[in-house]
């Protein structure tokens, strides 16, 4: 949940930044923000979860979570901002209202990502308990 504010800041700043105005089309962007962030937060607190039931400690398994997810999450987060650029940059009829929907999904993905990558492992290491190791196998 600690990506979700990154998000949203991220969008309201890149409004800010492109003077655009906070409609419904850049609202729908944001909500669309808070699902895609929340995943990838997700997966890293998963795989360390994981990394700490197989017998590693705290923060080499947020470590060696962040890392293996890097690429994942880096290429989803890439191919939503690429996706969105169109939008962003459109013109034609109707064009004035979705351009908002563009700009908080390219400034809120690009925004959280560099974030995420770094707010989400300290925030496990310092609020996650040591996991318990799994000796069934």
């Amino acid at each position: 949940m600690f990506t979700v504010p990154l998000a949203f800041a991220g969008a309201l700043l890149s409004l800010w930044m492109f003077n655009q105005t906070l409609n419904i089309f850049s609202q729908i962007g944001i909500i669309m923000l808070i699902g895609l962030v929340t995943k990838n937060g997700i997966l890293i607190v998963e795989f360390a979860n994981q990394k700490q039931k197989l017998g590693e400690e705290k923060t080499e398994a947020v470590i060696d979570a962040a890392a293996l997810r890097l690429r994942p999450i880096l290429m989803t987060s890439l191919a939503t901002a690429l996706g969105a650029v169109p939008i962003a940059f459109a013109l034609g009829a109707g064009a004035e209202s979705r351009v908002p929907l563009g700009i908080v999904i390219i400034g809120g993905i690009l925004f959280s990502l560099l974030l995420t990558l770094f707010v989400i492992p300290a925030m496990y290491s310092y609020l996650s308990r040591q996991k318990k190791t799994n000796t069934h196998a």
